[in-house]
């Protein structure tokens, strides 16, 4: 139990990572205090009210990216922040609002709290591979993206790609925040997350999973992911580990979706699954992401077929999927 007898902080408490970082520290003995929107919401946190040990360690708190100095009750006399609160979805009508002033703005409102208070020893941001490999240099087989890669944001911009754009701005901005503050940060840089879900609703990882279900075609595109249990556990050991530092690139192996559906039907072979891609350009080509400092770190990934196969019975079991 290493966690035992210190305070963290956990943002954005309701979410799918939030809510696995949330179940382990309760695991590890940690007393956790995490913010939502609203705390009377049943939707929002009975899944965090009914893990173990949250009836005696665990405090909900109401707060909201926008608005300056709602995380201060939250943060105060923590040792740990863990950053996730963000939001990610992909049809937006206005991009500012939606997504890029809550991941910046909200980042820093966050951070601006942690900055009062004397106890926190390290903060850790939940960035994501989109802040690091949309540089304009070619991913294919042979290419090795690293923690080194930023992603750049006229290049966001020009491609319209929103939620890249917001986490690449807010990553940036948290750096250039606690370098000025003197604050310790660790950034946790996943790619697409997968694997059970504990909140009911269905997030946006796991809907591109869902979705092939059924589908005509797969999309053309070559994605990391990661299991979300790999996830929670990297952010905490962030904050456990004391020479960790910098940012951390999590993904377990990056595949085409045309990949991903064959994976599936060997799972699932009486299912409805796609047999064709959405265009007819050449199969975007994956690319390798290096493990190097993560297995520094101590994650041991979970292979990518039980990834998947988690996700699925985890969807069939809350009735997003049926086979």
């Amino acid at each position: 139990m290493s966690g035992s007898g210190k305070v963290v902080c956990v943002t954005g408490g309701s979410g799918y990572i939030a809510s696995w970082i949330i179940k382990l520290l309760l695991q590890r003995g940690y007393t956790v205090k995490a913010t939502v929107r609203d705390p009377n919401d049943p939707k929002k946190v009975e899944h965090l009210s009914s893990l173990d040990g949250a009836k005696e360690r665990l405090q909900l708190f109401p707060a909201n990216l926008l608005e300056e100095g709602s995380f201060d009750q939250a943060v105060e006399g923590c040792e740990c922040v863990f950053h996730t609160a963000s939001p990610f979805y992909h049809a937006v009508t206005d991009p500012q609002a939606e997504l890029i002033d809550p991941a910046v703005k909200g980042t820093l409102n966050v951070l601006n709290s942690c900055a009062k208070v004397p106890t926190i020893k390290r903060v850790v941001l939940t960035s994501s591979m989109a802040a690091v490999a949309y540089n304009g240099k070619p991913r294919t087989p042979e290419v090795v993206v690293d923690e080194t890669w930023f992603s750049n944001p006229d290049l966001c911009r020009e491609s319209q790609m929103w939620y890249v754009l917001s986490k690449t701005l807010a990553e940036d901005a948290a750096w250039k925040f606690v370098k000025e503050k003197g604050i310790d940060m660790v950034t946790i840089n996943p790619a697409m997350v997968i694997g059970p879900l504990l909140q009911p609703t269905l997030n946006t990882s796991a809907a591109a999973v869902a979705k092939l279900f059924g589908a005509e075609t797969y999309m053309n595109a070559s994605f990391g992911w990661v299991h979300v249990k790999d996830v929670a556990m990297a952010h905490i050991l962030a904050f456990e580990v004391p020479s960790a530092n910098g940012r951390y690139c999590l993904v377990e192996s990056v595949a085409h979706f045309s990949e991903v559906v064959k994976m599936l039907k060997e799972l699932y072979p009486n299912a409805a699954l796609p047999d064709k891609s959405a265009d007819d350009k050449p199969l975007v080509p994956p690319y390798q992401v290096s493990k190097e400092k993560t297995r520094s770190l101590g994650i041991d990934y979970i292979p990518l077929k039980v990834c998947f196969k988690e996700t699925v019975e985890s969807l069939k079991e809350k009735g997003f999927v049926t086979l």
